[in-house]
């Protein structure tokens, strides 16, 4: 008995391994449709784009030239670029701001409705759902100096019209200001997520422990409790914020100095032809997303208590 026991030993092994072979294979043929997809819609048309961009090519020329870094030179040269660089970031410190701190007083608001609850949030929600292209018409109509209800109210309040799709100072906050709009409903469902997975034990042990006021038990139990929420609030709002394009092609196409960055790309790679340029272009947008994502993210998770 005790001669046939270390006999088995060797024959596990292999069957063992045999296993653990099978498992690998099997998972690697569940990834491989996605990591083919992945190489396909991601990795591979940003290799042809950083390909694109050190060249001087235009769309449809049948000759072009390497030019190395010379296009990234000239974009920082460009007062259209630089111009539309200022615009997108005045609009994000907009946008980002208003979009979190308004959809975090909508959510509380919304969560301290029992009856009409379900009203509001739909209510909230319906800008999301909405085409931004067909949204930015009615805006055109609403804020129109002469027939836009906007400035019918304030004609009736004893103000001056005031021309915001006209006036080059008011371009781009107004952009903001339908952008906030526009956003809050979104961020406002992850509040909602966020509030409602908070124990309500922990409330009223802050009410016990002495936070009998609203405001002491959301600054010491809700807001710490909505940190991972607001993290992620944060950064897709400023990807959001960045990402500014139809609004902008919509009422301004623009006009008056109210080019973003994606407008500017857009008209270099399709109105004017320059692909080169346009992919340089594109390539100092993604790495000021990231380099802003990554470093609002390594800046909240400090602060975030999970």
């Amino acid at each position: 008995m005790t001669a046939a026991f270390p006999a088995a030993i060797p024959h596990a092994a292999p069957r063992r391994d045999a296993r653990a072979r099978r498992m690998i294979r099997r998972g690697l043929a569940f990834a491989a449709p996605a990591a083919v997809l992945l190489v396909v819609i991601y990795l591979l048309p940003l290799v042809m784009l950083a390909g694109f961009s050190v060249t001087d090519y235009q769309l449809g020329a049948l000759r072009w030239s390497f030019v190395g870094l010379k296009n990234f030179a000239a974009a920082f040269r460009d007062p259209v670029f630089l111009r539309a660089l200022g615009n997108t970031a005045l609009y994000a410190a907009i946008v980002i701001p208003c979009g979190i701190f308004l959809s975090l007083g909508a959510a509380l608001l919304v969560h301290g409705t029992r009856r009409s609850r379900a009203l509001w949030e739909i209510a909230y929600f319906l800008p999301v759902t909405a085409t931004l292209v067909a949204m930015a018409t009615v805006w055109q109509f609403l804020l129109h100096p002469t027939l836009g209800p906007v400035n019918a109210a304030i004609t009736w309040l004893g103000a001056a019209p005031v021309s915001f799709l006209g006036t080059p100072a008011l371009l781009i906050p107004t952009l903001a200001l339908i952008g906030t709009w526009q956003i809050i409903g979104f961020n406002m469902v992850l509040f909602l997520a966020g509030l409602t997975a908070i124990p309500k034990d922990l409330t009223e042990a802050a009410r016990l422990d002495g936070a009998r006021h609203p405001v002491d038990r959301f600054l010491t139990v809700t807001w710490p409790m909505l940190g991972p929420t607001t993290m992620f609030v944060a950064v897709t709002t400023s990807i959001s914020a960045f990402k500014v394009f139809e609004t902008v092609a919509v009422l301004t196409k623009g006009r008056a100095g109210s080019e973003t960055l994606l407008y500017a790309l857009y008209l270099e790679g399709f109105d004017y032809s320059n692909t080169g340029y346009a992919a340089a272009l594109t390539l100092i947008f993604l790495a000021i997303v990231l380099v802003l994502s990554i470093g609002q993210t390594l800046h909240l998770e400090k602060k975030v208590h999970y």
